[in-house]
C-alpha cells in the first residue's frame, strides 16, 4: 500500500520508512544488545464491506493515506483512489462476507 502512495505522494525528506520496523534485519540493528529476540511472520486478516470501504475507512482514520489524499488536488485523489482499488482488487481473498484483505506482520519478542 505504501509502494502505491509513494507514487502519488513523495514520503517526507528524511523520515525513515516506518516498514522499516517490520525486517529482522533493523531490529536486530536497533536492539543488537537483547539477550534475545524472536521473530514470527504472522497474519491479520482486513475484513470490510468492500474495496471501497476500506479506502473511506482508510482515508479518513488512516494517517499516512488521510495525509496522501489531503495532500493532492481532486484529480490526484481520484488516480490515488483508483490505484489503491486496483491493489484491494488484486491482493483479497474471495469472501461471501465482504472483503478480506491478508496482511502480512512481523511478531517480534525482544528480551533484554
Amino acid at each position: 500500500m505504501f509502494r502505491v502512495v509513494g507514487k502519488h505522494v513523495p514520503p517526507p525528506a528524511g523520515v525513515k520508512s516506518p516498514a522499516l520496523w517490520g525486517t529482522r534485519d533493523h531490529l536486530q540493528t536497533l536492539f543488537a544488545g537483547a539477550a534475545s529476540i524472536e521473530h514470527t511472520v504472522r497474519e491479520f486478516p482486513f475484513r470490510y464491506e468492500s474495496a471501497e470501504h476500506f479506502v473511506e475507512i482508510f482515508r479518513t482514520f488512516y494517517g499516512p493515506i488521510h495525509k496522501a489524499f489531503a495532500a493532492l488536488d481532486a484529480s490526484g485523489q481520484a488516480a490515488l483512489e483508483a490505484d489503491l482499488l486496483a491493489l484491494l482488487q488484486r491482493c483479497a481473498r474471495p469472501s461471501a462476507a465482504g472483503l478480506v484483505v491478508p496482511g502480512e506482520y512481523l511478531e517480534t519478542v525482544i528480551t533484554r
